[in-house]
């Protein structure tokens, strides 16, 4: 036997998966149903200022199959520039706006959804708000995907540029 089988031999998987069952069900057992957006904090990061709902790294959530935060960008500002593999939908919650999405504008005001392609070679993204006076906020949901996939999703993720909001610590 090679070394990884014999490795392998040693674990009984069908007990692991049980016990990883008995921990997931004792993680959630008092998670939380409801997430009030009035008891998230106001993230800033190299994407801009974001609120999460969902997130791969939340766990005392219900379910984690989704990844969803809101997203503000302040009056004549933008988002950072992204490059990920795309899936995502945009809810247009409040004001106008537009996305580049692979170097293409596409313009959108509140109630408009918008769909991101998913990609194998990926996308590049980047949402601006030419307001003079009026924030614009979206909500974004995509599949959590990480578990299965890893966060670069087979094509990479990578911050291309900062949100001007966003400040180095």
């Amino acid at each position: 036997m090679s070394d990884r089988k014999d490795k392998l031999a040693q674990t009984n998987f069908w007990n692991e998966l049980i016990k990883l069952r008995d921990e997931q069900r004792e993680e959630r057992a008092n998670a939380v149903q409801v997430v009030r957006r009035r008891d998230l904090p106001t993230e800033v990061n190299s994407q801009g200022l974001m609120r999460w709902y969902m997130h791969p790294a939340i766990k005392d959530i219900k379910l984690s199959t989704l990844s969803i935060y809101e997203q503000e960008i302040p009056p004549r500002g933008r988002s950072g520039r992204l490059q990920f593999q795309g899936g995502q939908i945009l809810f247009i919650i409040e004001g106008n706006g537009y996305t580049i999405l692979d170097g293409v504008r596409h313009n959108w005001k509140a109630r408009d959804v918008v769909n991101l392609p998913l990609k194998k070679e990926g996308i590049v993204i980047q949402h601006f708000n030419p307001a003079e006076d009026r924030i614009a906020r979206f909500l974004v949901v995509e599949p959590n995907l990480s578990a299965a996939t890893t966060v670069d999703r087979g094509c990479g993720f990578e911050q291309l540029e900062a949100a001007p909001d966003f400040r180095p610590v």
